[in-house]
């Protein structure tokens, strides 16, 4: 179980003084072994603190060996709102259950159960984020822009990424606990992995609950159309397959909203990352299938434009 880290990380992150260096002591007094460190970044309305912790496993690349890297981000504006509104807000989940994970695996690690492959996890912890309007309920926003978020939080080592955000303010998927996404490659919205559906199955004793994406959503943050939040930010990234863990309620409950965060919920997403860390790392889970990826693009060529912000015209 990993609710125990789960409370541990919210308990620290639950504080308008917290930093980035606040969280990396408390994961390096769990364990050495990883490789923590914390960027702080200016913004257009702030700063925030960008945290990476780099865990290597057994065959993983970072000790020569050839085991694929899985790339774990926690997609948040900031887990407070402050001054606006007081304590960790529901957007947090995402930085929550990252550096849960982190924590787990640490833990794990110094236990002797060291994964086959590198995890690398990135996040970043801002407590006195904006706020930004959306419908049906208000987004929190960040003081620095995607740009910056995803090159702080999205590396070339990662062969494929698992994005964990908060996805409460909608009315599409109407689910308490989490939901997976289709696979997001290189401007493609690919069909829903069977092996990380399993997983879910596994470690959620339940079936799966997917959430369903469009275009819109996997095109970059700023170009004018709507989408149903950054989950898929980090696909217009990178070349590695990309797969959102949506953190879900039944109702829609805003991004700044207090009180909303479920840690048994949490607790489950993070389960769920470790487990798809165990198998991903030996080989044994595929995000997407590759003879199709190659099979599409040779006849609908490539689709990376969606990666872009496009053709901005300007009006008059």
């Amino acid at each position: 179980m990993s609710l125990k880290h789960v409370m541990e990380v919210l308990e620290i992150m639950d504080s308008i003084h917290v930093t980035g260096e606040d969280v990396k002591s408390y994961l390096e007094e769990i364990s050495t072994i990883g490789q923590v460190t914390v960027q702080t970044v200016e913004g257009k309305a702030g700063s925030t603190d960008f945290i990476k912790v780099v865990i290597p496993g057994e065959n993983g690349k970072s000790n020569g060996g050839n085991a694929p890297t899985l790339g774990v981000i926690g997609r948040l504006g900031g887990i407070g709102a402050r001054p606006e509104v007081k304590g960790f807000v529901s957007d947090g989940d995402g930085a929550l259950s990252c550096m849960a994970a982190a924590a787990k695996l640490l833990d794990m690690t110094g236990k002797g159960d060291r994964l086959n492959g590198d995890i690398i996890l990135t996040t970043h912890i801002c407590p006195t984020a904006p706020t930004l309007p959306h419908d049906p309920v208000p987004f929190m926003d960040s003081p620095v822009d995607i740009l910056a978020m995803n090159q702080h939080e999205v590396t070339e080592e990662m062969d494929a990424i698992l994005s964990i955000d908060t996805t409460k303010g909608n009315i599409i998927t109407n689910h308490k606990g989490f939901a997976i996404t289709p696979t997001v490659k290189e401007g493609y919205i690919l069909k829903i992995s069977q092996d990380l559906l399993h997983v879910y199955t596994q470690s959620a004793g339940r079936l799966p609950v997917t959430l369903p994406i469009t275009t819109q959503d996997i095109t970059p943050y700023g170009n004018g159309v709507y989408h149903v939040n950054s989950i898929l930010q980090p696909a217009v990234a990178t070349k590695s397959p990309v797969v959102g863990i949506a953190i879900t309620t039944e109702t829609a409950v805003a991004g700044c909203g207090t009180g909303a965060t479920h840690p048994m919920d949490v607790e489950q997403v993070v389960r769920y990352v470790i487990e798809v860390a165990k198998l991903f790392g030996d080989g044994k889970c595929s995000f997407y299938d590759e003879a199709e990826f190659t099979r599409l693009e040779q006849l609908y060529g490539k689709m990376t434009h969606l990666q872009t912000k496009g053709n901005q015209v300007t009006a008059g």
